[in-house]
Formats: C-alpha cells, structure tokens, sequence
C-alpha cells in the first residue's frame, strides 16, 4: 500500500468505526467454532500494521507476517508480539504450527500474485482440524478511489470465495457477507468520489459522533449473525476448515 495507507491504517485502527466493528463481527463468528479459546495458535497471515495482534491476543499466542517492511515498523511500535517479513504465498513456518490463520482483507491485494498458493499455505501451516478466517472486499463493480490506494488486485462475490475454498480443499463452515446495514450508503458515497484523489484511502478521520454512529451499526450485525448469513455487504465472509 502506499505510504499514506499505513500511516492512516496505524493512527486509526483502534478507533475507526469499520476496524471497531470488524473485530466485533469477527469474535461473533468464531465463537461457535472449536478454536481452543485462550490457548490457540494464531497466525495473521497480512497483519498489516498488527492491531489485531493486540486486540485478539486474549485468544492465545499470536504470530504476525507481513510482506511490507513498513507495515511491520508499524507493529514493532505497537510492540505486537512475534513478526516475520514473508509473503502469504511462502509461509516461513513448519507444517502443522497453528490452530487459526486469519486472512483478513488480505489475498485481494496486488502483493498476491496467487491466492491459491496463498490458501494452500494457510492450509499447510493448519493442524488437522484448523480453521482460517478469511474477510475479502466484495462486487468488483464497487472499485473505486480507495481500491486504488491500497493497491486491489480484485474483489470477490461468496460464489467466487466459495470456489477457491473448494480448490484448496477446504470445507465451508460459514460464508457471509457484512457491513451489510450501510451497503447503501456506501454504495452512494463509492459512486460520488469516483472521480476525487484518486489514490485516496477511504480510513480518514471522521467527526467522533459520525465514527460512532457507524461503529455501532455496523457491529449490531453480530445480531443478525448469530441466526443468518447476510444475502449482500461489502465484504465477504468464509470461516474454513481443514479436512481432520
């Protein structure tokens, strides 16, 4: 990503509504798997600038690997834990080390030339049984400013996620769209700035009251998510499972 991006991704994410949701939305969906809650081996495989380092470190025992040397400055001044500078394509970790990957808005990017080298690894570094979280950007026809500064190679829809989880041979255990409450306005604000700044990240701040009004929407879909898969959102949801 650029520069600007991680500067933006670093300052923010604690606080910006759509990673304050996402992180809400994510406990919601793992909590009806058997991950070994509090003693997992995690792996965030993309770990960008390692906010979820921290905020999933209760847990288990997480290990962060970025490609982007900038990105992993970011983490070391976070102080967030074990880091590798490695592609999600070539995993620099023996057969069997974790419990858990997390894949989180990751083999969308221009960095990752194969996704399905990417699954396969995250498949290879899985114990039997092993889940991976996998959170992608949704529609292709939603490309927009933000896609160009953080550098998307594409975008996904659940058929095409559903698809490469078969290929790497993983079962589905959940497939769900999210953010799904404000996909109209998001829609709106996508098609209005078009034609702004062009290498302009969509992760800016926002008058509190606004960040908070959306944060709270977006995290009552953990409502909905305990009961239903939402049919459309802007990002696309897999829980996957290694074969045991």
């Amino acid at each position: 990503m650029e520069r600007e991006a991680y500067e933006s991704m670093y300052q923010l994410e604690d606080s910006f509504w759509w990673y304050t949701g996402m992180r809400v939305l994510l406990r919601t969906l793992l909590a009806d798997s058997d991950v070994p809650h509090g003693q997992a081996r995690i792996l965030d495989a993309g770990c960008g600038t390692g906010a979820n380092l921290k905020h999933f470190a209760n847990l288990g025992t997480l290990t962060g690997v970025d490609i982007d040397r900038q990105a992993l400055e970011f983490c070391r001044q976070r102080q967030a834990g074990r880091l590798a500078q490695a592609s999600v394509t070539h995993l620099p970790f023996a057969d069997q080390s974790f419990d858990l990957v997390l894949s989180l808005e990751v083999l969308y990017h221009a960095q990752v030339n194969d996704e399905a080298a990417a699954l396969a690894e995250a498949r290879r570094v899985l114990v039997p049984g092993g889940y991976c979280a996998l959170r992608l950007p949704a529609y292709q026809w939603l490309r927009g400013a933000h896609d160009v500064a953080v550098h998307t190679r594409r975008r996904y829809t659940a058929a095409s996620v559903r698809r490469l989880a078969a290929a790497a041979d993983f079962r589905v255990e959940r497939l769900t769209y999210l953010n799904a409450l404000l996909l109209p306005l998001a829609v709106l604000r996508r098609l209005a700035v078009r034609q702004g700044d062009a290498r302009k990240s969509d992760v800016q701040p926002l008058w509190p009251p606004l960040n908070a009004a959306l944060a709270w929407t977006l995290s009552s879909e953990r409502r909905l998510l305990k009961h239903w898969n939402l049919p459309a959102g802007l990002s696309v949801f897999a829980l996957l499972r290694k074969p045991a």
